[in-house]
C-alpha cells in the first residue's frame, strides 16, 4: 500500500479511520481473534459432522444450529443491550460462549460427542453470539464519533471476514493434524482476549433520566418502533430473503469439498478462506459503492453477481475455479450485508439501536438458518450441485423485490433531539398512572386539508414508533377547519418516554404539521388520564380532577412537546 493510499484509508472518510481511536482499535483487534476462534470452531464442527454422518441435512444443520439462536433471542438480546450496561452484557455473553466451547472441547476429548450433542453445543455457542452481537454493535457509536460510524460498521464486518479468510484455512490444518478437539479448544482460548479488553474498558455512561423499561415492555417497544419504521422494515425484509437465497454456499461448502471436488478438510478450509478473502475485498469497497450507486442498485448488482458465482461453484469440478468463484461470492455477499447493516444503523435512534440491530441480526441469521435447512434438504433429495443451482436461480430473481420493497436512501446517523422538560400537572400522578390520552387541536385552512392529512399520516408513524397507540385524526363536521389528533400512552411514565424519544427528524416533522395551524388561537394540547367506570373511589369532598389543559404558543414550539 502506498503512502497516499494509507492516508486515504486513515482519513476521516477512509475505511480504516476508526482505528485511530484506541478503544475501538483494542476491541476490534480482540474481536478479530474471537472471530478467528469461531471460524476454527465452525470448521471443526462441520467436518466432525461429516465424519459422523453422511446426511447432507445434518451437515447443513451445523450452520443452522450456530445461526438459529440469533433469530430466536435477537429481540430480547437487543432489549438487554438497550436497558443495561453494554460492556457487562458483552462480558456475560462471551462467558456463555466460552462455557459452551469449553464443554464441547472436554466432551470431544472424552469421545462422547454425537451429532445431537454437537448440534446442541453449537446452539449454545450461537446463543452467546446472539446475546453479544447487539450490545457490541450498538456500543460502536460510543467508541467512535458519528462521522466515523459507517466506516466502523464496515470494519467490524471486515474483522469477521478477515477471520473467515484465514480461520477456515487454519481450522482445516488444525482439524487435519490434531482433530476436531483442537479446533474446539482453540475457540475457547480465543474468547479470552475480548473478555479482558471489555473488562478493562472504563465505559462512561450517562445515567438515564427515566427508569429502564421492563423486559417485556422493552421488547414490545422495539417491535413497535420497527413496525412503524418503513425504512427499517424494508431493509430487514430484503436481508431475510437474501440470507435464505444465498445461504447454500456456506451451508453446503463441506459437501462441495467432499462430493464435488473429492477433497478433504484442508480443501474445505481453503474454500472457506477464499470466501473470506472475497469478503474482505468487498468490505474495502463499501464506501466507494455507497458513493457511486444507490442502495437499490448496489443490492441488485450484488444479487446478480452472487447468482453467477453460485452457478459456477455448482458446475465446477476444479478446485481453483471453485475458489475463484467463492472469492467473487464472498465479495458481493459482504457488500450486500454491509449495506443492509449500515441501512439499519443509520435509520435507528440511539435509544432503540440495540433492538434494531438485533432485528437485523435476526433477519440475516434467520435467513441463513432457514436457507441452510432448505438447501440441505434439497441436496439430500437432488444432490449438492442441483441445490446450488436452484439457490442461484433464487438469487437471480431476488432483485425483483426492488419493485415492491425499494431500498431506502440513507445519508447520516439519525440525530437525537434535545430532551424536553416534563409538562406541568395539577393531578397527583404516579409512574404507573394511565392510560393517558393526548389530544392536539389544529385549525387548518380548507384548501390545505389534503396536504395536512398527508403530513399527519407521517406523524402517526412517528408517534407510534415512539410508544403511542390508538392514534387517530378527526375533522369536526360542524367546523371543517378544526382537526383533532388523538393518541394514547399506557402510563404516565410511558408518555414521558414517548415525548423524549423523538429524533431531530421527528421534531421537524411535527413542526411541519404545526405550521398548518391558522387563526388567532394557539394550538391547544389536552393531556387526560382515562378513568374507566369503577376505577375511582368517589367521595363528595374529594372530586377527581382528571384532566389538565395546556395552551402552547404557535411560534417556536417543538413538535415533540406534545
Amino acid at each position: 500500500m502506498t503512502g497516499g493510499s494509507k492516508r486515504g484509508a486513515f482519513s476521516a472518510g477512509g475505511v480504516a479511520a476508526p482505528l485511530r481511536y484506541a478503544l475501538f482499535r483494542r476491541i476490534w483487534l480482540a474481536s478479530l481473534l474471537s472471530n478467528l476462534g469461531l471460524m476454527i470452531n465452525g470448521v471443526g464442527a462441520a467436518w466432525a459432522m461429516t465424519q459422523m454422518t453422511s446426511s447432507a441435512d445434518k451437515v447443513a444443520l451445523v450452520q443452522t444450529a450456530l445461526m438459529l439462536p440469533i433469530m430466536l433471542v435477537a429481540m430480547p438480546a437487543g432489549a438487554i443491550a438497550d436497558m443495561y450496561d453494554r460492556r457487562l452484557v458483552g462480558m456475560a455473553s462471551l462467558t456463555l460462549g466460552l462455557g459452551g466451547a469449553t464443554m464441547l472441547s472436554v466432551l470431544a476429548h472424552l469421545g462422547l460427542v454425537t451429532p445431537e450433542i454437537l448440534l446442541a453445543f453449537c446452539f449454545v455457542i450461537g446463543t452467546g453470539m446472539a446475546l453479544f452481537g447487539p450490545a457490541w454493535q450498538a456500543s460502536v457509536s460510543e467508541q467512535v464519533p458519528g462521522e466515523a460510524l459507517p466506516a466502523a460498521v464496515t470494519l467490524n464486518g471486515i474483522s469477521y471476514n478477515i477471520a473467515r479468510s484465514f480461520g477456515p484455512a487454519v481450522g482445516g490444518v488444525v482439524v487435519a493434524t490434531a482433530g476436531a478437539v483442537a479446533a474446539f479448544a482453540a475457540n475457547a482460548v480465543l474468547y479470552l482476549p475480548l473478555l479482558v479488553v471489555l473488562f478493562l474498558w472504563r465505559r462512561v455512561s450517562e445515567p438515564p433520566r427515566l427508569p429502564p423499561e421492563r423486559m417485556n415492555r422493552a421488547i414490545v417497544t422495539g417491535v413497535r418502533y420497527i413496525a412503524n419504521s418503513p425504512s427499517i422494515r424494508i431493509v430487514l425484509a430484503r436481508t431475510l430473503i437474501t440470507g435464505i437465497a444465498g445461504s447454500s454456499v456456506l451451508a453446503l461448502m463441506p459437501l462441495v469439498a467432499r462430493d464435488l471436488l473429492g477433497s478433504g478438510a484442508e480443501t474445505y478450509g481453503i474454500l472457506l478462506g477464499a470466501f473470506g478473502v472475497g469478503a474482505v475485498i468487498g468490505a474495502l469497497y463499501v464506501g466507494m459503492v455507497r458513493q457511486r450507486l444507490s442502495s437499490e442498485a448496489a443490492i441488485r448488482g450484488c444479487a446478480l453477481i452472487m447468482g453467477v458465482a453460485m452457478a459456477a461453484i455448482a458446475l465446477s469440478r476444479w478446485s481453483l475455479l471453485t475458489a475463484a468463484a467463492l472469492v467473487v461470492a464472498g465479495a458481493v455477499w459482504m457488500l450486500a450485508i454491509a449495506l443492509f447493516n449500515i441501512g439499519v444503523q443509520l435509520s435507528a435512534p440511539r435509544w432503540v439501536a440495540g433492538r434494531s440491530l438485533a432485528a437485523f441480526q435476526a433477519s440475516i441469521a434467520g435467513g441463513v438458518a432457514i436457507g441452510s435447512w432448505v438447501w440441505g434438504h434439497v441436496a439430500d433429495l437432488s444432490g449438492v450441485a442441483p441445490s446450488l443451482l436452484i439457490s442461484a436461480g433464487a438469487m437471480f430473481v431476488s432483485p425483483l423485490l426492488g419493485l415492491l420493497l425499494r431500498m431506502p436512501s440513507v445519508g447520516k446517523q439519525i440525530e437525537d433531539a434535545d430532551l424536553l422538560a416534563d409538562p406541568e400537572v395539577r393531578l397527583a400522578l404516579t409512574p404507573r398512572s394511565g392510560p393517558l390520552v393526548v389530544e392536539i387541536e389544529y385549525r387548518v385552512d380548507q384548501d390545505d386539508a389534503r396536504t395536512f392529512h398527508g403530513v399527519m399520516q407521517q406523524v402517526q408513524l412517528s408517534r407510534q414508533r415512539n410508544g403511542a397507540y390508538g392514534w387517530s385524526i378527526a375533522r369536526d363536521i360542524a367546523d371543517p377547519e378544526l382537526w383533532t389528533e388523538r393518541y394514547h400512552c399506557p402510563t404516565w411514565l410511558d408518555y414521558l418516554r414517548q415525548r423524549n424519544r423523538s429524533t431531530q427528524q421527528d421534531r421537524e416533522l411535527h413542526q411541519r404539521a404545526m405550521a398548518f395551524h391558522r387563526g388567532p388561537d394557539p394550538i391547544r394540547v389536552r393531556r387526560m388520564l382515562e378513568r374507566p367506570f369503577g376505577s375511582v373511589r368517589w367521595k363528595d369532598d374529594s372530586p377527581d380532577r382528571a384532566t389538565g389543559t395546556e395552551v402552547l404558543p404557535v411560534a417556536g414550539v417543538s413538535g415533540g412537546s406534545t
